[in-house]
């Protein structure tokens, strides 16, 4: 590591020092005391005045919970861009009024890195895919967002049913690289894209599951019109909505809740029952498209399947929406993986070939030693290495089961 550091300018690795420091909302003085420093010398090192031991080096990088390689990366090793300037400059409104969103980017950055990081380990080729970019030129942004909605749902096949595994598929045939994890309880979602990291999307973990749908179905509307633009969507309050916002919410409707589908399954159940549809089945047809009851009854106004005004009617009588699914036996807010699940097969993998640490496993799964070899006990590939590639040998599915 020594040549390395006598290679590496110590202004850049100061510098992502310095970022990796802020990232965590530590003070050069936390940082100083942790280490047995003087907070001259973190200064000093993050100026690049002075450079950084190995000691040093590896005492920091597990401080702050970036990876060493990372930390000492070449310019020419890497073409992998960074986000946190972009929010910076594009959202630095809302940077100021909000300190934690320098967190919540920095911590997108680090997601997507550690997954290129990790494929690369694994010698597998990086999951991001060509995907369209639409054009909304010319279009209300309602309009843009049914048109899209229909045209990437036959793309992908879905057809124009509920859609109960959209973060798998949007993983699995766009590439999309879907992260959960904490953000400030205003936020619900963040997405940013490169060349070499692809789509990238932070989804707000402490959100119940049928916003986390919704805020998916957002951002994935962001990146199939205007990807090379970072966006970080805030729950709705009383501000005009800007254009962006009205087309993504636009298309996650009708992405989520396709008209025709929803038409027809409305249909086939009100003529089921005498009394016509009740809360119940609202209730029951919401938690199908995993969408929440205020969002499927809006769009059973818009569609005009139910009287204008519906949900307000709802709203203003005292309805509960958490109550009334608890009355139900509806779960909304089932346990989540905030890694994908690929990620974590793949950080197994490389533990198990000896390309990573115990402790490098736990840094790349976001959790402590224990639940890291839990998750290896849960996830253990037993591959075996052929030419082409890796073959799990773990099930034989193609084993006869009953002789003709």
């Amino acid at each position: 590591m020594l040549n390395i550091l006598q290679k590496v300018d110590p202004k850049v690795v100061g510098a992502r020092l310095q970022e990796a420091r802020r990232a965590r909302n530590f003070t050069q003085q936390y940082v100083a005391t942790a280490m047995d420093i003087a907070r001259t010398t973190v200064v000093a090192i993050e100026k690049g005045e002075r450079r950084i031991t190995s000691q040093e080096l590896v005492a920091l990088s597990g401080l702050y919970g970036i990876s060493v390689s990372r930390l000492l990366k070449m310019p020419t090793d890497s073409a992998i861009s960074d986000f946190v300037p972009q929010f910076r400059h594009g959202w630095r409104e809302a940077f100021e009024s909000e300190p934690e969103l320098e967190r919540v980017a920095s911590d997108l950055q680090r997601f997507a890195e550690d997954f290129v990081e990790l494929e690369h380990l694994n010698e597998m080729a990086k999951t991001t895919k060509d995907n369209p970019q639409y054009s909304i030129s010319g279009l209300s942004p309602e309009q843009a967002g049914e048109e899209i909605a229909i045209a990437e749902r036959n793309r992908l096949g879905i057809g124009d049913g509920p859609i109960s595994n959209l973060r798998e598929r949007l993983e699995m045939d766009v590439g999309l690289r879907v992260f959960y994890f904490e953000m400030p309880s205003g936020v619900s979602g963040i997405f940013a894209y490169s060349d070499s990291l692809g789509g990238c999307v932070g989804i707000n973990s402490k959100h119940p599951r049928d916003r986390r749908h919704w805020s998916l179905g957002h951002e994935y509307g962001h990146y199939l019109t205007t990807r090379f633009n970072v966006e970080i969507t805030f729950l709705r309050n009383n501000r005009r909505l800007a254009s962006s916002e009205r087309f993504a919410d636009a298309f996650a409707e009708n992405f989520l809740m396709p008209a025709s589908g929803l038409n027809r399954r409305f249909t086939e159940m009100t003529r089921s029952t005498e009394k016509g549809m009740t809360m119940a089945e609202i209730c029951q047809l919401a938690d199908l498209y995993q969408v929440s009851v205020q969002a499927l009854v809006l769009r059973l106004e818009n569609l005009r399947r139910v009287p204008s005004g519906t949900w307000e009617h709802l709203a203003h009588n005292g309805f509960k929406t958490r109550e009334a699914q608890r009355i139900l036996g509806i779960n909304a807010n089932p346990p989540i993986d905030e890694l994908p699940r690929w990620y974590m097969k793949l950080a197994v993998m490389a533990f198990e070939k000896g390309e990573v640490s115990e402790g490098q496993l736990a840094r790349y799964l976001r959790t402590d030693r224990l639940t890291a070899r839990l998750l290896v006990e849960g996830l253990s590939s037993n591959y075996q290495e052929k030419e082409n590639g890796f073959v799990n040998v773990e099930i034989d599915f193609a084993q006869e089961i009953v002789r003709r």
